[in-house]
Formats: C-alpha cells, structure tokens, sequence
C-alpha cells in the first residue's frame, strides 16, 4: 500500500472503529479534531506547499459557518447549505486573494489577521447576520430523511469529510499543479522563469484552502447549532498555524499530527481553566502562552515538525514532503 493509501486507512479506520468506543465528551472532541484537521489540510498546501503565510485561516472558517447557519435557518435544506459553504468560503478567499497574495511574507501574515479582523467586525455589525448576538436555531443537518441528531453521527460525518480532503490534497500535490506550488514555494523568479503562472496558482491553493475551511465551518455550525462572531476569534487562527507548524509544513502527516495534538491540548487547557480561582481569561492567556512556547521549541530544535522524529518509520515513508527549500521560503522574509 501507497504512503497515501496507508495515511487514508488511518483516517478511515479511526472514523470507523473509535466513535462506538467513545463517550459524549470524548466523540465531542473526535469532531472538533475532524474539524480542525480539516483546516489544517488546507494550510499545509499553502504554506508548506506554496509558502504563502497565513494567519487568519479562520476568517474562511467564520465564511463557511455562517454561510451554512443562515441558508440553513432561512428555508435552505440543510444538506445545499452545507454544501454552500466550501464555495461561500472560497468566493471570499478569490476575492480578497487577489491583492492580498500581491503581498510576500509578514506582510502576508498580517494582511491575512486583518481580513478576519474585517470579516468578524462587519459580522458584529450587520443585523441580517444576526449582529454581536449571532445566528442561533440552526436545523438539525439532514440528509435524505436521515437526521444528523448524535454526536457519533458527526464523527463519521467529520471522518468521512476528512479522507475526502486527503484525497484530493494528495492528488493535488501529485499533480502538475502540485510540482508548480513547490517550485514557486522555492522561488518564485524562476518559476515565473520556467513558465508557472505565479500569481494564478498562489490564488488557486490559496481558495482551495479557504474551501476545506468552509466546510470545515459548515459542519461546525450544525454540530454546534450556534454560532457568533465570538466563537471566531484570531485565536483560532493562531491554533490552525501551531497545527501545521508543530505537525510539519509540507507534510499531510504532518497535519494531522499537528491538529491531533493541539486540539487534545485546547481541550487539557479548557479542563485546567475551570479549576476554582481561574478568571474567566484564563483559556485564552494560556493558550497564547503555551503556544508560543511550543513554536519556539519546534523552530529551535524540530524545524520539520513532530513527523520528524523516531515515530516516522512506524507511518511508513511520509507522502511527498515539500521540499527543504520550500520550509525556508515559507518563514517570514524581511
């Protein structure tokens, strides 16, 4: 079996045999890992693949969920909104991506934390999104009579959407388009040189991203029933970069590693956060704190990532890692 095959046997398998040995809050977290994972997919093939850095993925996120809760609560069957939400998502991300990918490094990073700074204050603010107060009374996620009403139905859902991601970023990565990011992802000159359209393929991988993250969002917004601009803070989109950065850019390894364990982290947080005499930031100043001392330490002593160490040959050969060059260029550049 392919590298590929082995990592989406993984998936299934998972998707398949741990939900029916999980409680309610432990299936609780097997979706929002689903979730996260999904996203983290997605950010992988941007900055690890075309070193374009991102840290507002959630704004793409924020897109899908509310494109989902309010087709959903005005008459669209649920099954179209969800499926609305990857294009509501990636039609924000081709119309921003245009100059926003004009910009290289930091300036990236930045621009991309304004767009979902933008993004969250106009959701705040305009009433038929529901303003500060949100979109509440969100449909029950049905599909041909069937009616997603347990936490293990969005397991399998999550589970099933994940392999379907993996597949198709394997096969991208596989492609002509794939080989095009990691040349730009190393130079962006010469591939302009050898004939890649620069610009067109940063901003197909950059909607492509946006995409996994609107559907990531759509479920989301079913399986929690609720949602507002609150529950898309830049936190989030600092937890989609830790993800791909601790997992490993370059590699879909990598990514699920990454979304593994920082969701099992959030969640050991959220536990320690609820200790009587915490305040009520508590999460969050943890959360930045932790996380920005795991980024330290994975750029000092693990620049590839958790899928470089000893555990690899247990996972088999990983599936076309980006080249080292690529891990270079994606850093900020002055």
């Amino acid at each position: 079996m392919s590298a590929a095959g082995r990592m989406l046997a993984v998936v299934v398998i998972a998707t398949l045999a741990l939900p029916p040995l999980l409680d309610s809050g432990q299936l609780s977290v097997f979706v929002l890992l689903g979730l996260s994972a999904m996203v983290a997919v997605g950010l992988t093939l941007l900055m690890g693949y075309a070193g374009q850095v991102s840290i507002g993925q959630a704004s793409f996120y924020a897109a899908g969920a509310y494109a989902a809760a309010l087709l959903s609560t005005h008459g669209v069957p649920p099954l179209l909104a969800l499926a609305a939400a990857p294009v509501a998502a990636a039609a924000c991300a081709a119309l921003v991506g245009g100059p926003l990918l004009r910009l290289r490094g930091h300036h990236l990073a930045f621009a991309t934390i304004a767009t979902q700074l933008i993004l969250i204050s106009l959701l705040g603010e305009w009433e038929w999104a529901g303003g500060s107060v949100g979109v509440a009374g969100i449909p029950l996620l049905s599909a041909g009579g069937f009616e997603f009403g347990e936490d293990i139905h969005y397991a399998y859902l999550t589970g099933t959407a994940l392999a379907v991601i993996l597949l198709l970023a394997h096969n991208l990565t596989t492609s002509r388009v794939g080989r095009a990011l990691r040349a730009l992802a190393t130079s962006e000159t010469a591939a302009s040189a050898s004939g890649v359209p620069v610009a067109r393929y940063k901003l197909v991988v950059f909607t492509l991203a946006a995409a996994f993250a609107g559907l990531a969002g759509g479920v989301y917004a079913f399986y929690i029933g609720y949602i507002a601009p609150h529950s898309f803070p830049v936190l989030l989109s600092v937890e989609f970069l830790v993800m791909v950065v601790v997992g490993g850019l370059g590699s879909l390894w990598g990514a699920l590693l990454g979304a593994c364990a920082i969701t099992l982290l959030v969640q050991l947080l959220n536990d320690l956060a609820t200790m009587p005499g915490m305040p009520a930031t508590a999460p969050s100043i943890l959360s930045y704190a932790v996380y920005a001392t795991l980024l330290v330490l994975v750029v000092l002593f693990l620049p590839r990532g958790i899928v470089s160490v000893p555990l690899r040959p247990a996972l088999g050969r990983l599936p076309h890692r980006a080249p080292r060059a690529s891990r270079a260029s994606s850093e900020p550049r002055s």
